[in-house]
């Protein structure tokens, strides 16, 4: 399992496509969204647009690295008969779905940093030295449940169809979710379905991180529900496959 994580990575860093999409791509979109009304208050929360965004765009950046690129992958993967041939070696089913979990996670963490740097260095942003290390933390523990969202796609859909299927999450968990735009600029009917989906909470943890608290703990119980829930699913779907190979 480690060798397939190991492998997982490198080549996640050598795809120059996919580094520019889920590690530049969210920090440029940071300085444009945030930039203009940098200062200006998010009602509700002790932040500004600068704050608010630098962790909704962190959390943007992990998820573009660890949904699409884990979907499309093990699709592909099924498809060219990849999967087939590790279920010849003694990798076990839970170790596959492990090391995939494991290794998009970890290449989420370019992203994330990526973010931050540009909030401390371009966008004046301060904090305390446990907030900046806490954000950090939240950002990237919080993209194992998006990690686990990807397998479980990548096992539901054909090459053909994970493209639509992933896109219609990724875009549809980011606006609901108010990584776009906070949630008092949504209508009331999207910020109610908004506060119960995975992105409203995994941005939440980092956001009350820079407002000086600790995340809240039904944040953390609602994202640790949906890792437990793809999870759960990516597995089964796993086996599944397995059935019909």
């Amino acid at each position: 399992m480690k060798t397939l994580v190991r492998l997982e990575i490198t080549r996640s860093l050598r795809n120059k496509k996919f580094m520019f999409f889920s590690v530049i791509y969210p920090s440029l979109l940071y300085l444009l969204i945030a930039g203009r009304d940098a200062g200006a208050r998010i009602p509700g929360l002790a932040i500004d647009m600068k704050l608010y965004y630098m962790v909704a765009m962190a959390a943007f950046g992990a998820i573009t690295a660890v949904l699409i690129g884990n979907s499309e992958r093990i699709a592909k993967e099924r498809e060219a008969g990849w999967v087939r041939q590790l279920r010849l070696t003694a990798l076990p089913g839970r170790g596959y779905v492990t090391a995939k979990i494991a290794s998009a996670a970890t290449v989420s963490l370019p992203a994330i940093l990526l973010v931050l740097l540009t909030g401390a260095l371009v966008m004046g942003v301060r904090m305390a030295a446990w907030q900046w290390a806490a954000v950090a933390l939240c950002s990237w523990a919080g993209s194992f449940v998006f990690a686990a969202l990807g397998v479980a796609i990548g096992y539901l859909a054909t090459g053909d169809a994970v493209r639509p299927i992933t896109m219609l999450c990724y875009f549809g968990l980011s606006f609901t979710g108010g990584l776009w735009l906070p949630s008092f600029m949504l209508p009331d009917w999207v910020r109610n379905v908004g506060e119960w989906l995975p992105t409203h909470a995994y941005a939440a943890l980092g956001q009350a991180v820079e407002a000086g608290h600790a995340p809240h703990l039904g944040d953390a119980a609602l994202l640790l529900a949906y890792l437990v829930l793809f999870a759960s699913a990516a597995a089964w779907l796993y086996r599944r496959d397995t059935r019909t190979a």
